[in-house]
């Protein structure tokens, strides 16, 4: 495995709620496997509504009902974010479609993917991790539910990429 630490960076749009669930939840599987001293993680949002601001409270609960910690405070996703991250993962098309336009090369255009792509479970491949902001509790637990899917493997393909 390379020395070198891996970055990956979670966008969505105001990054106070899937991306931030999905650094979390990352974070979580990541220190579980014990590889939290070669895999960074941060999450941004494609527009600046939230600077600064912790997760949303109620994503905040859905993940410490499932004994993950809710931590960060809301940035904007910026061009130098393009070269600083190792991997881009969007958490819906408009976003992939936001940051896709800060790509300046096939080279950065290959580190963006979308989260839905590591999904296993059957009914969480669907095309786009929800937004659950304007909606109920159970909009949250799909979140964190896809995010802990979707984590599994994306932790798997970083160790294939961190191998090659």
């Amino acid at each position: 495995m390379s020395t070198q630490p891996y970055h990956v960076i979670f966008v969505c749009l105001g990054n106070i709620c899937r991306s931030p669930a999905a650094e979390n939840i990352f974070r979580h599987h990541v220190q579980q496997a014990g590889l939290d001293d070669v895999i960074r993680i941060d999450s941004a949002g494609t527009h600046d509504y939230h600077p600064g601001k912790a997760p949303d409270k109620r994503m905040s609960k859905t993940l410490n009902d499932r004994n993950i910690k809710s931590a960060g405070s809301a940035r904007q996703f910026t061009s130098q974010d393009m070269c600083d991250f190792d991997l881009i993962v969007t958490m819906d098309k408009e976003n992939y479609a936001n940051v896709i336009r800060l790509a300046k090369s096939p080279e950065l255009e290959d580190k963006i993917m979308m989260f839905t792509r590591f999904c296993q479970q059957p009914a969480h491949q669907i095309p786009e991790v929800p937004d659950p902001y304007y909606g109920g509790d159970e909009g949250f637990e799909l979140v964190a539910d896809m995010l802990e899917d979707g984590s599994r493997q994306l932790l798997e393909h970083i160790r294939q990429r961190m191998t090659q």
